[in-house]
């Protein structure tokens, strides 16, 4: 192993820069620590403060690296199979908006899936790209959505030539992956860039029973939450790149824009440690994962009445994450978020996502046998102190159906600046949506800002209140008005 892949540039220059004796007169106002109230210090510890330091010189600049950052960025890029890393300090989010911004102006269109994440849309909001929204494939048995289809996708450049961009999720939450190889081939046949919301996947590259990362299979460019299933620090994030067809120049002018100018060097030197151990260990830190969750999975499939979700390949499904455990309780009769409720607060294990007949575990490098003991028998007396019954669920229609609203009189932007006004959700129907309203299940954005709002969309959101979901992004959650232009 080459001794590049053991340096930690930018988390040895940041320890020898806490160590440094010295005046501080410049921010942060805590001064390594001394500052500090004593009720956090006595919650976390002095040392995270010692290190807490701002762009010092020798601790080079995140917007124009040329000493330790830029070093870091350039073992992160060799690790991941990147051309060219940024670090992020605002998590994917920050990515994914940068992405559409580097690719996308005022009435440019781009492709993709309705289940993008949330940062996506504010992407559109800043850029004035003008989306063409594809619906993932849906389960309705099992309530879940999957992913876009490489047909799909071809269908839309299409009727699209002029697109400029397509963007697709690389998983879902669940960890469905689709045929993102033949849509990178796709999008590349009309020369334009594909982008990845890789959030979920920054650990594919790591394990061959994993699905393949996106820079694998063609992405020119791909955002990775390194903080949600490797070790980097929460907001700590990575943007790759490979190939032409995105200008590094445009990414780097959006992440000035949308980063904050007083980057955080606790999560950039998360980054590169997270690196680090991932390039000297990942093999066998994924290998352990993936044999936590194989036990995990066994055995709670061995309990009366829970099932786990298994997608086997199929159209929106290409490769699942294994390390990715979703458990059904249709057959409980609990709804999701009743069972997260027990799990949480009786039997101290906490999911990553509960929704109505689901709940989501993410098991990574960070989980022990420990824990998958103590989910499994929580599971066990979760089936054993819950008596089966059936719950009334709403008719989960397949979001290719006419359910879904296909008429964007607005762009997002246009909309988001809009004047709106409240009225009854009675009065709603044909009206121009003033506010994005996702429904759990299945956690797709039923309607967006500038969509004409159906009495078909109407009828599904009550059906899923009725039945125990959520609804999440609109002023009143409990959809007894809307917001609508006025």
């Amino acid at each position: 192993m080459s001794d590049n892949w053991i340096k930690t540039p930018l988390l040895a220059a940041l320890k020898k820069s806490a160590q440094k004796s010295h005046a501080a007169f410049y921010a942060p106002g805590h001064k390594q620590g001394r500052g500090v109230n004593q009720i956090i210090k006595d919650l976390i510890g002095n040392a995270v403060f010692v290190a807490d330091l701002p762009e010092l010189p020798e601790l080079d600049n995140l917007f124009t690296p040329q000493g330790v950052i830029e070093e870091a960025q350039q073992l992160a890029a060799m690790t991941f199979g990147a051309e060219k890393t940024w670090f992020l300090v605002n998590g994917s989010t920050c990515g994914v908006t940068a992405a559409i911004l580097a690719t996308c102006g005022t009435g440019d269109k781009i492709i993709l899936p309705r289940n993008i994440h949330q940062s996506a849309i504010a992407g559109l909001i800043l850029s004035g790209a003008i989306p063409i929204y594809l619906n993932p494939e849906y389960d309705a048995q099992a309530g879940l959505a999957y992913n876009v289809t490489p047909q799909a996708v071809e269908q839309s450049l299409s009727e699209h030539p002029d697109t400029k961009a397509v963007m697709m999720l690389h998983p879902t939450y669940q960890g469905v992956c689709s045929d993102l190889k033949a849509i990178a081939e796709i999008t590349h046949g009309y020369n334009i860039p594909l982008l990845v919301d890789e959030a979920h996947g920054a650990h594919f590259a790591f394990h061959h029973d994993l699905p393949p990362a996106a820079m694998s299979l063609g992405a020119d460019l791909t955002v990775q939450s390194t903080h949600k299933t490797l070790s980097a620090m929460t907001q700590a994030s990575m943007l790759h790149l490979q190939g032409t067809r995105v200008c590094r120049q445009r990414i780097s002018k959006a992440l000035q824009l949308v980063e904050s100018t007083s980057p955080s060097y606790l999560l950039l030197a998360s980054l590169d440690a997270a690196r680090q151990q991932m390039a000297t260990q990942g093999k066998k830190l994924m290998s352990q994962v993936i044999a936590l969750s194989d036990e995990a999975k066994n055995k709670i499939a061995e309990i009366p009445n829970l099932s786990i979700f298994t997608p086997k390949i199929q159209p929106g499904c290409q490769h699942c994450d294994i390390t990715r455990l979703t458990l059904n309780l249709s057959k409980l009769g609990l709804t999701g978020f009743e069972a997260d409720e027990i799990l949480h607060e009786q039997l101290g294990v906490t999911c990553e996502l509960p929704s109505l007949q689901h709940l989501t575990f993410i098991i990574s490098l960070g989980n022990t046998a420990d824990d998958i003991y103590q989910l499994i028998q929580a599971c066990k007396t979760l089936s054993q102190s819950i008596t089966p019954k059936t719950i009334s669920l709403p008719q989960i229609l397949p979001y290719s159906s006419s359910l879904m609203p296909h008429s964007l009189k607005v762009s997002p932007r246009e909309a988001y600046f809009a004047n709106t006004e409240t009225i009854a959700i009675t009065e709603a129907s044909d009206r121009l949506c003033g506010e994005l309203i996702c429904p759990y299940p299945p956690g797709i954005p039923l309607l967006m800002p500038g969509e004409v709002i159906t009495s078909e969309a109407i009828e599904y959101l009550q059906q899923v209140l009725a039945a125990g979901g959520t609804i999440t992004g609109c002023n009143d959650p409990t959809l007894q008005t809307l917001q609508i232009f006025n």
